[in-house]
């Protein structure tokens, strides 16, 4: 990637993309520290910290903000809304048959799809800055989470938070048409890295503790092995992402005037984790729900943290949320990826896979194959998902023992958990690199194309 970015830097076309992508993402951290008027930022961040809202919708959200969401910053709903708003119209796609048609009409159809998700998108956005003013306003003392309270407060902070959104959205716009591309991803992305000191900070600190007078030299083999857990685990969802299952096809020979065309042989790729990060997104968004409607009835607050909860130590809260993954990838992979299209496709073009018939019988076969590499994907995104949750659970298992099996868990727990090392957004952060690096290099070969002339 390193390399490839030297390369990228030499050409100037390329080089003038990075540094208006650059500019981009420093406006975008630069709103990330505009506060909200009427909040009170550091009762807001107490509030994150001590009330168990990270482990909610709310904490998902501040996520995907880079900690501007628990900042009360002008940027706090970031790109939450136009992700969520690009989702119901990629599903409303599939359902409706006028958008269906629109998705397929070209560059204009498209164009139209674009306008209703901003539409949409400024709709989320208020729905949403109206529920984290209700939050603010109900989740604890209004006196120390707001400086005031009513109808004009709760004007200037929803229109302050879907401006932001909206900018937001902007940005990542602007960045496909006059950066290097993936705009929304990358303002993701970045919103993610931006919590990267934050982390190393906790990590040393957590390491002082133990390397500090009276530790347990046992310990210290444990932080070695958290450590090396860790980069692992990048090896691992990097390996997984570029794991691909190749079909043979074979295209036919045919002849136009003079010439021959096809008879050459190539394969169609089936990218092991085909879906990404959408089956993790889709199903931390439903298993939270519960911890959020604690937030609002307080009553189920002790039910809800007992069994609902991500810092929970039953398996409850994890088994759901494995079986959601698993559902979920299944439904992405479905709408998709459509193996009859692609099948006719491969018939239109003289294309056979080798040992089955063109059509229908090529479809089963795609579609039996996909099942296969969907499943393993789903696992894949469920073990790196659920993984911190299981740390989680032996710590609290043994929380009131000593020993081995403690001081392992809990040193492991603290530094995978505790520092924010989720499946969403390790698979986010590695997905964007890997994504970007290919579009980078994609670009330098075809401005470094000679053709057969010197």
């Amino acid at each position: 990637m390193i390399q490839t970015l030297k390369n990228a830097w030499k050409i100037q076309d390329i080089r003038k993309k990075l540094l208006f992508t650059f500019f981009i993402i420093a406006l975008f951290r630069i709103g990330s520290q505009i506060p909200v008027p009427f909040i009170d930022s550091e009762a807001l961040k107490n509030y994150f910290n001590n009330s168990g809202v990270a482990s909610s919708l709310l904490g998902y959200f501040n996520l995907l903000s880079g900690e501007s969401f628990s900042n009360g910053t002008l940027f706090a709903l970031s790109i939450s809304p136009y992700i969520t708003a690009s989702i119901v119209i990629q599903l409303l796609a599939v359902a409706i048959p006028a958008l269906e048609r629109l998705s397929k009409s070209g560059p204009e159809g498209q164009e139209k799809l674009q306008n209703y998700t901003r539409i949409l998108t400024i709709v989320l956005a208020l729905v949403l800055s109206y529920g984290y003013y209700s939050v603010l306003k109900g989740g604890g003392d209004s006196d120390k989470m707001l400086f005031a309270t009513g109808f004009f407060p709760c004007i200037v902070i929803m229109a302050s938070l879907t401006a932001g959104a909206c900018i937001v959205m902007w940005l990542g716009e602007k960045i496909d048409n006059n950066g290097i591309g993936n705009g929304i991803s990358m303002i993701l992305f970045a919103g993610i890295l931006a919590r990267g000191p934050v982390i190393l900070g906790q990590i040393i600190s957590y390491i002082k503790i133990i390397f500090g007078e009276g530790h347990n030299p046992i310990d210290i083999i444990w932080v070695v092995v958290a450590l090396a857990v860790m980069v692992f685990s990048i090896w691992f969802v990097i390996y997984v992402t570029n794991a691909e299952r190749r079909l043979p096809v074979q295209y036919a020979k045919r002849q136009v005037g003079r010439r021959i065309y096809g008879g050459n042989n190539t394969f169609l790729p089936l990218k092991l984790n085909m879906t990404g990060v959408m089956p993790i997104i889709f199903a931390q968004s439903i298993v939270m729900i519960p911890a959020t409607l604690a937030l609002i009835f307080r009553s189920w607050e002790s039910g809800i943290k007992d069994w609902f909860s991500a810092g929970s130590k039953y398996p409850f809260y994890a088994i759901v949320y494995f079986i959601l993954i698993i559902a979920f990838a299944y439904f992405y992979a479905e709408i998709s990826f459509n193996p009859m299209e692609v099948a006719s496709n491969l018939q239109k073009n003289g294309g056979t896979i080798l040992g089955h018939r063109p059509g229908r019988a090529t479809a089963d076969y795609i579609r039996k194959v996909l099942g296969k590499v969907t499943f393993m994907g789903a696992i894949f995104l469920s073990i790196i998902a659920i993984f911190p949750l299981i740390l989680v659970m032996i710590a609290g298992w043994t929380n009131y023992s000593s020993g081995f099996v403690a001081s392992a868990a809990s040193i492991l727990s603290q530094l995978l958990s505790s520092v924010a090392l989720t499946g969403t957004s390790l698979l986010i952060v590695v997905g964007v690199a890997l994504e970007t690096t290919r579009d980078l290099e994609s670009q330098i070969t075809m401005r470094n194309y000679k053709g057969f002339l010197e």
